[in-house]
């Protein structure tokens, strides 16, 4: 399991970040499909109001309407461009999934959305204009499974 993080995209969410500061923020992610098993990164949202010290809860209205907005752009081409996933930081912490962000990931793909399959990227500012992040898969059915994040232009 591959992920192309953009420089361009990377940079984008390095400054919502720093405009966090100490909380958490996030959103939803929209990708290409390369190959299977291998996305690329297009676009992702943020939710207007930042979480707490180490809590986020995502707005679905708002996120709900940029997907529309990226399946218009994208042509609505389903099996190439669409929905991969969450994102969120852990600037307190860690850029790994807590309990809490496991158990919300598998109601998402459990529950009754019929989503197959969600990537859960989690992000944190570093040193010197740097940026952590990990990336986990869950699918139904299956365990959550490392993604390998690859910085590409």
């Amino acid at each position: 399991m591959k992920l192309e993080f953009p420089s361009a995209l990377r940079r984008r969410m390095r400054g919502h970040l720093g405009r966090a500061g100490r909380r958490e923020v996030g959103g939803i992610l929209m990708a290409e499909q390369i190959s299977p098993g291998h996305f690329r990164l297009v676009d992702f949202t943020l939710d207007d109001r930042p979480g707490g010290h180490a809590d986020f809860v995502r707005s679905v209205e708002e996120h709900e309407a940029a997907l529309q907005r990226f399946y218009k752009r994208s042509g609505s081409d389903f099996n190439r461009f669409n929905y991969l996933g969450e994102w969120h930081s852990h600037p307190n912490h860690p850029p790994h999934p807590s309990g809490v962000d496991i158990a919300s990931m598998l109601e998402l793909i459990e529950g009754e959305r019929n989503i197959p399959f969600a990537l859960l990227l989690i992000v944190r500012k570093a040193w010197w204009r740097r940026m952590l992040a990990t990336a986990t898969m869950f699918q139904r059915g299956q365990p959550a499974t490392f993604v390998a994040i690859v910085e590409c232009e």
